[in-house]
């Protein structure tokens, strides 16, 4: 017997970041809750224990960020990651993967279907944290060096890629700097290597992003990979 989707109804910080968990193991729920509560710009919203009540949960928490594990009973976090990109009305909602990057095979799917990042059940509090953030913002890709290990993988398998031509409608320095997103550098990385600002940088990834119709850093880098830009193998 399960419990169902459970939201918070004291009252929240209208300033903070609304986090829904979803999770079918109860103590890595309460794990996060806990850290996640005591940053004093998060706040936890709702837990789920499957994918169907953390789709409904966000319908009514309004939150920013779902922590989804891929390996749920019923709806999975990878049915779910769709079934939420998928839908106008949680357009504003980012999914976080949680896997562990050697075994699971779905993370990259999770991406294509619209996951803004992934993590290791296994990270650190301040990464866990600084993740939750930066996604919330539309800023960055979690964890590159995990991120880069993955892609490499997928862009070896038989899947199937798009034209190159797709990049036709990129400039240069917007070619340019979704090669290094792919990479796994960050802004400030990038920019150190391009002498450009991290704001330049931004920029141009947020052009790239419109252009090719990615939803987020994530699927651009996806992108980089399926269009042949960068290739498993490829050093900066």
């Amino acid at each position: 017997m399960t419990d169902g989707p459970s939201s918070t109804t004291d009252a929240v910080d209208p300033d903070a970041i609304r986090v829904v968990l979803a999770d079918d193991q109860a103590l890595i729920r309460a794990g996060f809750r806990a850290l996640i509560d005591s940053a004093p710009d998060l706040t936890v919203v709702g837990e789920a224990e499957d994918g169907a009540s953390a789709v409904e949960l966000l319908r009514s928490t309004r939150a920013d960020v779902v922590l989804m594990d891929i390996r749920m009973p019923g709806l999975d976090g990878l049915a779910a990651t769709r079934e939420i990109c998928a839908d106008d009305d949680l357009a504003g909602v980012k999914v976080i993967v949680l896997t562990t990057f050697e075994l699971d095979e779905y993370v990259i799917q999770a991406v294509q279907a619209g996951a803004s990042g992934f993590l290791g059940k296994g990270v650190g509090p301040t990464e866990l944290l600084d993740a939750v953030r930066a996604v919330a913002s539309g800023d960055a890709l979690l964890s590159p060096k995990a991120t880069k290990a993955l892609l490499a993988r997928f862009a070896g398998s038989n899947s199937i890629g798009i034209d190159r031509a797709a990049l036709d409608g990129l400039t240069e320095r917007e070619r340019e700097m979704m090669a290094f997103a792919a990479h796994g550098l960050s802004n400030d990385e990038i920019a150190e290597r391009a002498y450009l600002s991290p704001l330049t940088v931004k920029t141009h990834l947020n052009r790239a992003m419109m252009k090719l119709g990615a939803r987020d850093r994530a699927q651009l880098v996806v992108l980089a990979y399926q269009t042949g830009l960068v290739r498993a193998g490829d050093s900066l």
